[in-house]
């Protein structure tokens, strides 16, 4: 029977944000301007990191990164959901769904050591800034974000495997907008609960060992922010972290209300809420957080804006002097 069902279970239903059509317009311009805003500031933060020569810094290879995954996950959820909005029944091909589980799974956990790696890149800059070109070289930069990547598609795909792998009893609707691994669980016909405990053991794992890596880091930073004499230091050692703790704190809660609790506490609604949240609001506060509030990257929009306007003026000079003879 289970091999009957695995073979019929071709597409799966995605119940959507809202089942009120009167909401359905609204929510798709909300989120399409959300989902619009995410794309142009991520792909702006990656454009002018690697234009600018004066970005080329570990500090913005890792924000490079986190914009890099900040679009991914993004993209692996808002087209669809947006896409869905504006049709008639919300379905997702069987592997389509396991490709969007799988690619989310990747990105979101990738973020979470990278926001580590950005922490200890704080730490280094502001404990040890003498050393901080040395300890903080080229190489060192690209291990913290290759690891991530690597550990991160490892648990990807067994998480998706080990799912998709398993017998679905025929039922295909999920109570979500997206594929997700605890929404999916429950559709399962045989025994979800060594997959649950996966789950359960690497979210916890993930979560809290990321989270020691940012702790550890910034008590160490305020303890040298305390031992500073010269206030503008202070100021200006606090606005660099103020950015980076405050996507951490609200990345981090979203998180753990979503995964570390037991499946029987779950409220699909209120998770459908807070991944809304994390999937397509945090994405698009990122670039605007880090970016638009840091005066290297405005002097580096400044100075890419400038050279834009003076080549279209010196086309557009040439075009005239052209015409003229």
């Amino acid at each position: 029977m289970n091999k009957q069902n695995l073979t019929v279970l071709t597409e799966f239903i995605l119940m959507g944000i809202t089942d009120r059509p009167e909401l359905q317009a609204p929510f798709f311009g909300l989120f399409l301007i959300i989902y619009t805003v995410s794309v142009v500031g991520n792909l702006g933060m990656i454009i002018l990191t690697n234009m600018d020569s004066r970005l080329q810094t570990p500090m913005y290879f890792f924000l490079r990164h986190l914009a890099f995954i900040d679009l991914g996950y993004s993209t692996a959820v808002g087209p669809k959901m947006l896409v869905n909005f504006v049709t008639n029944q919300n379905t997702i091909p069987y592997n389509w769904c396991a490709t969007q589980l799988s690619f989310f799974i990747l990105f979101i956990i990738s973020e979470l050591f990278i926001l580590s790696a950005m922490a200890y890149d704080r730490y280094v800059a502001i404990c040890k800034p003498l050393l901080y070109t040395v300890v903080m070289s080229q190489r060192v930069c690209w291990v913290l974000v290759a690891i991530p990547y690597l550990y991160s598609a490892f648990l990807s795909l067994t998480t998706t495997i080990k799912i998709f792998m398993s017998s679905f009893c025929g039922h295909n609707v999920i109570r979500h907008f997206y594929c997700d691994s605890l929404p999916l669980l429950t559709l399962l016909c045989s025994s979800s609960r060594d997959i649950e405990l996966i789950i359960l053991i690497f979210s916890a794992f993930n979560l809290v060992s990321s989270l020691v890596i940012v702790l550890v880091s910034y008590i160490l930073i305020l303890m040298a922010i305390l031992r500073m004499n010269s206030a503008e230091g202070r100021h200006k050692a606090f606005s660099t972290c103020g950015s980076h703790l405050t996507v951490v704190v609200v990345l981090y809660a979203t998180l753990f209300f979503m995964y570390v609790q037991p499946k029987s506490s779950h409220s699909f609604d209120t998770d459908k809420i807070a991944s809304a949240f994390y999937t397509l609001i945090i994405p698009m506060l990122n670039p605007m957080i880090y970016s638009l509030r840091n005066k290297e990257v405005k002097g580096a929009l400044h100075r890419i804006w400038k050279s834009l306007t003076c080549r279209m003026f010196a086309n557009v000079l040439l075009k005239i002097h052209c015409k003229a003879h």
